[in-house]
């Protein structure tokens, strides 16, 4: 803000320098204290950390105060000012969700993988063999189904057999499955109610 000192003579003589506003300095100064309450709340309500709130209304006073003579300062000032903190607020949101994922992302690098114990293993091991034991077709639409994630319609047009021919041998592939892998299912299931898993 521009100040401008004008000297005034007192009865003594001496002279005393006071401040003079501008109008447009002025009416600045009125805006800041009528409006910076206001526009804090606002901010605030949008953003919830009040140091951030703080500066955003801040920021939208010096965005004003460098744009006084692009704007009619006495007419537009309550609008821009609110739209102004409207924007800083949304963009700090926005950054700080931005910040919060990358900062996410490089602990998720950072975190180590769940070690496998030689049992989780071995059981892998056991159904990766029972599934290479199903007959070549068979084998073929239940990987696409169940390792891929493929939609039967999608592994029906890919292998260029019918949705039924899918079903049938999805039907297929678990029971001979089930079969082959029996002692591991009841295995997990006496493991459920003793509570070692």
């Amino acid at each position: 803000m521009i100040l401008t000192w004008q000297p005034q003579n007192t009865a003594s003589g001496v002279c005393n320098t006071i401040k003079a506003y501008t109008p447009v300095e002025a009416h600045y100064q009125q805006c800041f204290h009528a409006y910076f309450e206001k526009l804090f709340g606002y901010a605030w309500s949008i953003v919830n950390d009040e140091a951030e709130a703080k500066d955003i209304v801040q920021t939208a006073f010096l965005k004003l105060w460098e744009k006084r003579s692009d704007i009619n300062v006495h007419g537009a000032t309550r609008a821009y000012l609110y739209t102004t903190v409207y924007h800083l607020s949304l963009n700090t949101v926005r950054n700080r969700k931005a910040r919060d994922q990358h900062q996410a992302g490089i602990a998720a690098r950072y975190v180590s993988p769940p070690v496998q114990t030689a049992e989780d293993k071995e059981l892998r091991e056991r159904i990766h063999q029972a599934i290479d034991t199903l007959p070549p077709r068979c084998r073929e639409v239940f990987c696409k189904s169940r390792l891929e994630g493929k939609k039967y319609a999608a592994i029906a047009e890919e292998l260029t057999i019918s949705i039924k021919t899918v079903e049938v041998q999805m039907g297929k592939a678990l029971r001979l499955l089930r079969e082959q892998l029996a002692d591991l299912v009841i295995l997990y299931i006496v493991s459920l109610f003793t509570g070692a898993i």
